[in-house]
């Protein structure tokens, strides 16, 4: 039972810890767009560019 008036308060105070950490990040934008980034990783950007035929010369 004397555990308990240690650990509820511990507890709690965690709890307030991991809320304003979650509201910090929020704020300062660690949650705006969760999208973009996994898009941008899908998007193909390794255009081959193929050169144009040669010609033989007569």
């Amino acid at each position: 039972m004397e555990a308990l008036y240690l650990l509820i308060p511990l507890s709690i105070i965690v709890v307030f810890i991991a809320l304003w950490v979650f509201f910090t990040a929020s704020d300062s934008g660690q949650f705006d767009d969760l999208v973009g980034p996994g898009l941008r990783l899908l998007q193909d950007d390794d255009t081959s560019v193929t050169p144009p035929p040669e010609n033989p010369r007569d």
